[in-house]
């Protein structure tokens, strides 16, 4: 598989290349494309919406940083990541999701600059409650919903409109507004709906995002409700086998505009929060090869890292995209397929299977892009105790 790599990341492999004579294991950021990206994304977004980064994606601090002035906030899934994110980006605003959240969690975020709590259930809702009468606050909260939708699409990652431990459900929501309006100490500030991720169909995603608005009204008015805020995930979805298959942002903030108007939308705040789509692009991984092997009438190149740094093509279930940077060795491969692997002792620590390259050698370097999300914070980091790679970060 051959790309062009740009030409800062293509410097800053080279300069790695020259300063270190072990075989190279690296994680290289390119910051200044982050920081394009982000605000390429900000300049169609319609002007009643608000962007957050969901940290879960990429929790790296200078990635956080490089996005704070160009994000309405970040959003933390475990009480860990909400200090951190509070640690690295103390004046931004938070949001606080996920399920299972523990009573001193909930404590400790009342500290922070909290602009909404995701409650995902009436036991949730209830302990947010007492907390923040012990504390004399009022709690902003949105109610996650996971409600089915008659025009809800599918993708390869549904997380509701069915059974799942994530939000609630009619039954429940009907519980929550009863809690909210008998308890003081909360303050509904909205609803949040996300239903789905890896969505590459933009018209697929703008007829769930009709569904979202359908919905916010129809519950406003059957409860009464006056509600500022209407969250509606994120899902937008990275093709990893063709990068120009992408969910198309721009025409997707057209035809959301136009649902805007048309629902009546604009004076509720809609909020995104966003986290494969914004980061992905800026991440690389770097494994120079150790070894080619021919086995059964297969080659494999094992590369100095693998699936406990890097563990997207894993969790994915696909042949991660890559280029090879050739170094001085004349080639051991000419035209011919190869799978990638790395260095743990599991036939599962592939990265890549039977891909076609036009020369490798010992010591040539393959570059997997769309690295920034879901890569190194998931892996499997401690597995049979290898070094961690090196992070290298591109600045402006």
């Amino acid at each position: 598989m051959r790309m062009t790599l740009p030409a800062a990341v293509n410097r800053c492999i080279e300069q790695l290349k020259a300063e270190h004579h072990a075989p190279l294991c690296a994680y290289v950021y390119d910051l200044p494309a982050l920081e394009r990206h982000i605000k390429a994304m900000r300049e169609v977004l319609p002007e009643n919406c608000e962007l957050f980064y969901a940290a879960k994606a990429n929790p790296e601090a200078r990635v956080l940083k490089t996005l704070a002035p160009w994000v309405d906030g970040f959003e933390a899934a475990s009480g860990g990541e909400l200090t951190w994110l509070h640690e690295q980006c103390p004046d931004q605003p938070l949001i606080f999701g996920g399920p299972g959240k523990l009573d001193r969690e909930l404590d400790i975020a009342m500290q922070y600059c909290i602009s909404a709590f995701h409650v995902e259930s009436v036991t949730e809702l209830r302990s947010l409650a007492r907390i923040a009468r012990e504390r004399g606050v009022r709690a902003p909260v949105m109610l996650r919903l996971n409600l089915k939708l008659a025009r809800a699409p599918q993708s390869r990652l549904v997380m509701g409109g069915k059974p799942t431990p994530f939000g609630l459900d009619e039954e429940g929501l009907a519980s929550a507004l009863k809690i909210v309006r008998e308890e003081s100490s909360l303050e509904l500030k909205g609803l949040h709906f996300h239903l789905l991720s890896h969505q590459l169909d933009v018209d697929a995603h703008l007829e769930l995002i009709r569904s979202y608005f359908l919905t916010f009204r129809q519950l406003c008015a059957d409860h009464n409700l006056q509600l500022p805020v209407l969250n509606v995930g994120g899902g937008m979805g990275i093709h990893y086998q063709d990068v120009t298959q992408s969910f198309d942002w721009a025409r997707f903030c057209r035809g959301l505009k136009e649902l805007i108007d048309e629902y009546g939308m604009g004076a509720t705040r809609i909020r995104f929060e966003i986290g494969r789509f914004i980061s992905a692009a800026c991440g690389y991984y770097v494994m120079q090869v150790l070894d080619i092997k021919s086995s059964h009438g297969e080659f494999f190149a094992i590369g100095r890292g693998g699936t406990h740094h890097f563990r997207t093509p894993a969790a994915q279930g696909h042949d991660h995209p890559f280029t090879v940077v050739r170094g001085t060795e004349p080639a051991q491969i000419t035209g011919q397929s190869v799978t990638l692997v790395g260095q743990l002792c599991t036939p599962k620590d592939v990265l890549a299977r039977q891909q076609p390259v036009a020369q490798l050698a010992i010591g040539d370097l393959l570059v997997f892009t769309l690295a920034g999300a879901y890569a190194w914070n998931i892996s499997h980091q401690n597995f049979l105790m290898h070094e961690p790679p090196r992070k290298v970060f591109i600045e402006g």
